[in-house]
């Protein structure tokens, strides 16, 4: 089941009830914030114990469209890569 934003304030609202969830909301849009900034100037983001977020370029293509068979040209782009932390892996794995 996937997790939203808000369900994961409420949550933390919950396990931290000293904390305002206003303040929570504003740390995790700045964290998130500060997470795409160095994905886009190409730099890593290692969150120790967690995992690792870098970007990956994909190479331009010739592809076609499926409906009326034309070439179309699809440019450069990054994506994001993922990579999860040994420590998070047994986390999840243990049972």
């Amino acid at each position: 089941m996937p997790i939203t934003k808000s369900e994961l304030i409420k949550q933390l609202s919950k396990n931290y009830p000293n904390l305002l969830k206003k303040d929570l909301e504003k740390f995790f849009d700045i964290f998130i914030n500060e997470v795409k900034l160095a994905l886009q100037n190409n730099e890593r983001v290692e969150l120790r114990g967690w995992g690792i977020f870098s970007t990956k370029n994909q190479k331009g293509k010739t592809s076609r469209n499926p409906k009326t068979g034309e070439k179309v040209i699809v440019d450069e782009k990054k994506g994001i890569s993922f990579k999860m932390s040994k420590d998070l892996f047994k986390e999840i794995n243990d049972k």
